[in-house]
């Protein structure tokens, strides 16, 4: 059996990230010592291990909900887990579409920088008139924020 902290250093997750998958339910809850410490054994590990991968891959809490749903009933056609798979390989496509779009940006803007007085540098000229950009960003500053 393994305690909070213990669990938590072998999956490569924090405590306070513990407790809160378990609260939302990602996790069951742990039994408790005879002094209230809670213990973990090794299908908690395993739990934790693919949550955390599953974060490492980008993937929404919700659709690991899904995932770990699907994998506690292992007789199952992988189908929709293909499908998560696939929706979260489309969005990372999305976010390297716009990041590729991003850097093409900012490249631009640096190279058209003078390196002069602020007054005539193009960075800053750029970022306070957006219709200077060669591309709309815009609609993607929601996708930006974490």
């Amino acid at each position: 059996m393994l305690t909070i902290g213990k669990l938590g250093a072998q999956a490569g997750v924090k405590v306070p990230t513990i407790r809160y998958y378990e609260q939302i339910g990602l996790l069951p809850e742990a039994g408790r010592s005879a002094g209230n410490q809670r213990l973990y054994g090794r299908k908690a590990l395993e739990r934790l291990a693919f949550i955390r991968h599953a974060r490492d891959l980008g993937f929404t809490l919700e659709a690991i909900r899904d995932l770990l749903s699907l994998s506690d009933n292992p007789e199952q056609p992988c189908v929709a887990a293909d499908a998560i798979a696939r929706a979260q390989l489309a969005e990372v496509e999305r976010r390297l579409a716009r990041l590729t779009a991003l850097k093409a940006e900012l490249e631009r803007m640096v190279v058209q920088c003078a390196g002069g007085k602020i007054a005539d540098c193009r960075v800053i000229e750029v970022l306070g008139d957006h219709s200077l950009c060669s591309t709309d960003h815009r609609h993607l500053e929601s996708e930006a924020s974490p």
